[in-house]
């Protein structure tokens, strides 16, 4: 945590990785303004909470303002695409809506074991890679390439120009996983934990596969359905 106006301008300023940056709700002043449009600017996602909060996450006086540095370093979609070894076929998970930060360390250990190449979620709806994500991620998050972006859709659209088909898990399918082809360069997509993926971005999928389920429940935690999709890639690629 980076706590006060002035030491968490200079972070945004010099480039640091702000998870989420908290400001006290209902204050005002012209160093409180200045530090909004800075992270306006830098695109850093804001969030207005009661002081008791503030006071909760830090001892000291942190002026109304409190940020939550990310433990890792983010990398851009091209980095992702440059750091696939040239005899290995790219295996990427984006995240549409994934919030729950558990969640999100469980696919990122599944991602990594499996030998996925990268990790791209949206900038905003997305859960945070703060120490609960790492701790779910047995480290993984510090392996694994971790990219954020300001829309799944055009992160979609780039990875199709660049010939990787992007599928969605989704049991509203009838087409099911086993019928697909994951030899081939793959971004597999998973929704949010209520909604699923949202439909613009269904809509932009080459596919739509759905996890056969033979009980009584209709779904699968998305961590674990992440976790079948990733290794029905694996096993594909293993068996050519």
């Amino acid at each position: 945590m980076v706590f006060g106006i002035r030491p968490v301008a200079e972070a945004i300023e010099s480039g640091r990785q702000i998870e989420r940056l908290y400001i006290r709700k209902g204050g005002e002043g012209q160093l409180l303004a200045e530090l909004r449009d800075l992270a306006l600017r830098h695109r850093v996602r804001m969030q207005e909470v009661p002081v008791e909060k503030l006071n909760r996450l830090v001892k000291g006086n942190h002026q109304g303002v409190v940020a939550q540095i990310s433990p890792i370093e983010y990398v851009s979609m091209e980095d992702i695409m440059e750091r696939v070894p040239e005899d290995e076929t790219p295996l990427i998970v984006i995240f549409d809506g994934v919030t729950d930060v558990r969640n999100f360390g469980a696919i990122a250990r599944s991602a990594e074991c499996a030998g996925a190449h990268g990790l791209i979620a949206p900038l905003k709806n997305a859960a945070p890679v703060n120490a609960e994500a790492m701790k779910a991620s047995a480290g993984a998050l510090a392996r694994i390439p971790v990219c954020r972006v300001g829309s799944i859709r055009n992160a979609v659209k780039a990875l199709q120009a660049e010939g990787i088909q992007v599928v969605a898990a989704t049991e509203k399918s009838r087409e099911l996983i086993y019928d697909a082809d994951f030899s081939r360069p793959t971004a597999i997509v998973m929704g949010s934990e209520e909604k699923g993926i949202s439909k613009e971005v269904l809509k932009l999928c080459d596919e739509q596969l759905a996890i056969p389920l033979i009980g009584a429940v209709e779904s699968l935690n998305v961590s674990a359905a992440a976790a079948v999709m990733l290794f029905e890639a694996v096993r594909q690629r293993i068996g050519d």
